[in-house]
């Protein structure tokens, strides 16, 4: 497989602050790569780099072969980088359908893709964003990012937050599009033991800086890893 994303000796902030420090980071095409640490050390920090929303300090960040230090946002998301926030930014004034609709690029993904996945979206198509529960606005968030047909998928804590069934129902959605559809993504997540359990690679950050990486079933089964830099309740 090819590489997909390279970071290479990233540092990058806001303002003068620096957060990250020397990141080193590759993602090859159709893989999936679990980014994970306590509260505050830099994993929002890091997704929001690479979308181009922060100050980019040192380092390179390359997508399929390209250096895109230099480009904006919007080029970004042109280039293939689909993101789904952690304040998931749904148009709430518009219906489930036109939120789709709105940002569709064509490609595989479809509206009746996304309702296949999300059958609560389909049953509530003409529902505005702001009549939708809190899961539904995920799996909004998440098929909006899903029309843009994107090489690259990020996603921020999108299980933050949710009772349990709707984590478990939105968890399988993320299997399906890691393992069956083979989309090469970067998640934030909480839940340790269960992200990795459906993706390829892990790395853990402390303070900006990558401290520990590896294959996702190689910390599965050295729990004591992710208890030494996560915690138990985190890893759990």
């Amino acid at each position: 497989m090819r590489d997909l994303l390279r970071l290479e000796r990233l540092s990058a902030g806001y303002g003068e602050a620096v957060v990250l420090f020397d990141v080193d980071l590759t993602l090859k095409e159709g893989q999936a790569l679990a980014l994970l640490g306590r509260n505050g050390v830099g994993k929002t920090t890091l997704v929001n780099t690479i979308i181009g929303v922060t100050r980019q300090r040192h380092g390179a960040i390359h997508f399929q072969g390209k250096d895109m230090s230099r480009l904006s946002p919007e080029e970004r998301a042109h280039a293939g980088i689909g993101w789904v926030p952690q304040e998931r930014n749904i148009f709430k004034s518009l219906t489930v359908l036109e939120n789709l609709t709105a940002v569709a690029v064509p490609g595989p993904w479809t509206v009746d893709r996304v309702f296949a996945m999300f059958p609560r979206l389909a049953e509530r198509k003409s529902n505005l964003g702001n009549q939708l529960s809190g899961g539904e606005q995920q799996m909004l968030a998440i098929g909006r990012a899903l029309m843009l047909n994107p090489k690259l998928l990020l996603l921020d804590e999108p299980t933050e937050g949710l009772a349990p069934i709707i984590v478990e129902e939105l968890l399988r959605a993320l299997q399906r599009l890691f393992r069956d559809e083979g989309l090469a993504a970067i998640v934030i997540e909480q839940h340790a033991k269960k992200i990795l359990g459906m993706t390829d690679d892990a790395i853990v950050l402390e303070r900006g800086r990558v401290v520990l990486a590896g294959k996702s079933q190689d910390l599965l089964a050295h729990p004591e890893k992710l208890e030494h830099h996560l915690g138990l309740a985190a890893a759990g």
